[in-house]
């Protein structure tokens, strides 16, 4: 294993940091009480990954058991309970636990419990997910097709019950 090839040609470096101070209100606030901080989107990171703070209310429905094709998720509880899926079972992940899902891994996440509950997400490669965040709930009272068409828009493939998952591939 090696790094990868240099995309910094330059032999003093650069002044391009970006800075995001802990009190910047959250760009996304649902009805339920959740709040998403867009701390590294895509567009900030020129695609190498996105980073979101999602504080979620107490007994917070998630999203069901999904996967996608193009990007790696990744979680890290920073306070609370989250109910992550890893694929074969539920576990009940709390601060500083962490729960990575590559390409095409089941998962799904909740809070479950009677407190508010904070975790970060990590896409990578970074996609345009702040769409996705924004739209999700207006998006899923509209028709099934458009529906289904906005979900594959933003790699979101949910796992059909009836049907169930694909057997594990190791």
């Amino acid at each position: 294993m090696s790094y990868p090839e240099p995309r910094y040609s330059g032999e003093r470096g650069e002044v391009n940091a970006t800075f995001r101070p802990a009190g910047t209100e959250p760009e996304l606030r649902s009805p339920s009480g959740n709040r998403t901080h867009y701390l590294a989107t895509h567009a900030l990171t020129d695609g190498e990954f996105g980073l979101y703070r999602l504080d979620m209310a107490a007994g917070s429905p998630g999203p069901s058991t999904h996967f996608h094709k193009t990007i790696s998720e990744s979680f890290f509880v920073l306070s609370g309970e989250v109910s992550l899926f890893d694929g074969e079972r539920w576990v009940t992940a709390r601060q500083g636990d962490f729960l990575y899902v590559p390409v095409g891994g089941l998962h799904a996440f909740r809070n479950d419990s009677d407190e508010p509950s904070s975790m970060l997400l990590l896409f990578s490669p970074g996609a345009p997910r702040e769409e996705y965040f924004e739209r999700v709930a207006e998006m899923a009272q509209r028709g099934d097709e458009e529906f289904r068409e906005f979900l594959i828009r933003h790699d979101s493939y949910f796992v059909d019950p009836e049907h169930g998952p694909a057997p594990r591939q190791r």
